[in-house]
């Protein structure tokens, strides 16, 4: 059976920190689907479209990820997909309770579906797009945070 990982999240930017949890998910799955939300309740900085090009260009080197928008329950995505796994990244231990409560909801709704917790490399652990969002919008230099094409479209954004 191929062990395919879904990623989700609202990716509003993609961070390094992401890419980094990615680029090391790829290693340990056959296909990793970076699945983005399109999560209208959270108001988008970027809209859906915008997003999944910006992590499409950032993750173009990977061979077995491939980013698709999705605005239906998660695990119903997952199960179109085939996924196996929902992938989560956890930055610290704050992030914990929630995505716990998260994987035992999506466990509840699928049980076949497994949910796995990766942690970022520690030089992101700290990264998060809604402190990245801030720096730009303050004028502040995001190239340690972001992929170049990001940046460029936060700069873009905030003109």
């Amino acid at each position: 059976m191929k062990k395919i990982a879904l990623y989700p999240g609202t990716f509003d930017p993609i961070t390094n920190g992401h890419s980094d949890l990615i680029q090391r998910a790829a290693k340990l799955f056959d296909k990793v689907i970076v699945a983005i939300a399109a999560n209208p309740n959270k108001k988008p900085f970027f809209p859906l479209e915008q997003r999944v090009e910006l992590a499409q260009r950032v993750l173009r080197g990977h061979k077995n990820v491939v980013v698709k928008g999705f605005d239906v329950l998660l695990v119903e995505f997952a199960r179109r997909e085939k996924a196996n796994v929902i992938l989560r990244g956890l930055r610290a231990v704050s992030d914990f309770e929630y995505e716990f409560q998260l994987a035992t909801m999506n466990r509840r709704l699928a049980p076949k579906i497994e949910t796995m917790f990766l942690t970022p490399a520690e030089q992101y652990a700290y990264i998060s797009s809604s402190l990245v969002r801030e720096i730009a919008a303050l004028d502040g230099d995001v190239t340690p945070f972001v992929h170049p094409n990001v940046k460029a479209a936060l700069r873009q954004r905030f003109r």
